[in-house]
């Protein structure tokens, strides 16, 4: 199914172009409470260049968490370093390491100071086939690829250094 959020590819750039956006999507396509953006975030195609190679997901599913009013939410407790990105702005990549092995990705989606993100929980890949192998050799088939969000985000080649990378076109 086709995004009912987004009528433009959401793009992960590593070199924005001209020192500009790193994407197509305006902020305000982005704010908003969590719960009300995740399922607008459906069908969406996220496309990344990260490490020099094109792969393209097409989100099938979503996890919504509403900081510091969602006890499941890393935001619960309050701001920490570790998760300040999701304290907004709105349109921003929140990345984080899990079980000591996996990178995650979410997009921050409420006002400034107020947390609340959607993680990336999987997805289909839809162009960079070769590429997501590459970086999911354990894959059996192509629709384990970016089966879970550890998976989806090596896929799109996410890691720490995405963490607070601005996605949005100036609105």
């Amino acid at each position: 199914p086709r995004s009912t959020l987004f009528p433009y590819t959401t793009l992960f750039r590593s070199r924005p172009p001209s020192g500009g956006a790193l994407t197509v999507v305006a902020r305000s396509h982005l704010r908003g409470r969590a719960l009300l953006l995740a399922p607008r975030l459906l069908g969406a195609v996220v496309v990344s260049d990260l490490g020099g190679a094109e792969v393209a997901v097409r989100l099938t599913e979503v996890e919504a968490y509403e900081g510091q009013a969602d006890p499941a939410s890393h935001a619960f407790r309050g701001k920490t370093p570790r998760m300040s990105v999701m304290f907004g702005p709105p349109g921003h990549l929140y990345t984080y390491f899990t079980y000591g092995m996996h990178w995650c990705a979410n997009i921050t989606c409420n006002d400034h100071g107020v947390a609340a993100a959607v993680l990336l929980r999987g997805g289909e890949v839809v162009r960079g086939i070769d590429v997501a192998r590459s970086r999911r050799p354990a894959s059996k088939t192509t629709h384990d690829l970016a089966r879970g969000p550890a998976r989806l985000a090596t896929c799109l080649g996410l890691d720490g250094e995405a963490n607070g990378l601005d996605l949005c076109a100036a609105d």
